[in-house]
């Protein structure tokens, strides 16, 4: 079985069902909270790679902080990456990485696809 992460918000509860659903299944995965230690925008980068997703549907876009960095549908890609960075609280979570490949456990019943593998 290929190692499985986590970026993990311990106080959101989607973040904890999908950390319980992986455990449910025997899965102990490394746990990364990204709040505490956020992503690099080549990691932020590299997780959208594997998520197949443009950076826009990263984001958590009822934040206060999208709206005060004023972003945008129409905000580039560059600037939506480095905002995630700057702003870890940006990100949708949790996300669950399996090898190459990542799904956002919402519902945390995504993180069941990774398994399938």
């Amino acid at each position: 079985m290929v190692n499985i992460t986590i970026w993990h918000n311990p106080r959101c509860s989607k973040s904890r069902v999908t950390l319980g659903l992986l455990q449910e299944k025997g899965i102990d995965p490394v746990q990364v909270k990204y709040l505490e230690k956020p992503p690099t925008v080549a990691e932020i980068t590299a997780a959208l790679i594997a998520l197949k997703i443009p950076p826009f549907e990263l984001m958590r876009r009822n934040e206060p902080a999208f709206k005060e960095l004023k972003l945008s549908k129409e905000s580039t890609d560059n600037e939506l990456i480095a905002a995630m960075a700057n702003h870890p609280v940006l990100i949708e979570r949790p996300i669950v990485f399996a090898g190459k490949n990542a799904v956002i456990g919402r519902p945390p019943e995504n993180v069941l696809r990774l398994l399938e593998d």
